[in-house]
């Protein structure tokens, strides 16, 4: 039987650069995206491709802050940050910061002691905020987050392109 670390790994990374059941996995959806795309609203949007993958980095981030035991909080640079004028460099470093980022949560969720998947995080239970839940069900909710958002990503590119 796979450790809990390893199932979420797995998990993640089937999602992120795997192959999951449902599609193409989010890097190769991101890495598909043009960056004058990444920057296009397209009609009827509230958000471009961008800003959602901002929205994702910010919350990959702020889930691997409260692995860590800090108190929980919206993403350092807000939930929803503007991102900005079409550039393809900063497009680019998007895309490795998301990447990076959930690098970085993967080692975090090695280093997790067993005996923390079930305690609660750091938290009081505040739904709206996906606070005081357990470690399992943090990274399991990040897990569909990003497929969520992925699948947002996939449907703005094809509306685009």
């Amino acid at each position: 039987m796979a450790s809990i670390p390893d199932t979420l790994n797995a998990s993640l990374q089937s999602i992120l650069s795997g192959d999951p059941w449902y599609g193409p996995n989010t890097y190769s959806i991101i890495d598909s995206i043009t960056f004058e795309d990444a920057y296009e609203m397209p009609p009827g949007a509230v958000h471009s491709i961008a800003g959602i993958l901002l929205h994702m980095l910010g919350w990959a981030q702020e889930v691997t802050q409260r692995m860590q035991g800090q108190p929980a909080g919206e993403p350092a640079a807000g939930d929803w940050p503007n991102p900005g004028n079409p550039d393809e460099d900063k497009w680019q470093q998007l895309k490795d910061n998301f990447k990076l980022a959930n690098v970085t949560l993967q080692s975090v969720i090695n280093s997790l002691p067993a005996d923390k998947w079930d305690a609660p995080t750091n938290d009081t239970r505040d739904p709206a905020m996906g606070t005081g839940v357990t470690y399992r069900q943090l990274i399991e909710g990040l897990i569909q987050h990003h497929i969520y958002h992925s699948g947002q990503l996939a449907l703005m590119n094809r509306l685009l392109s």
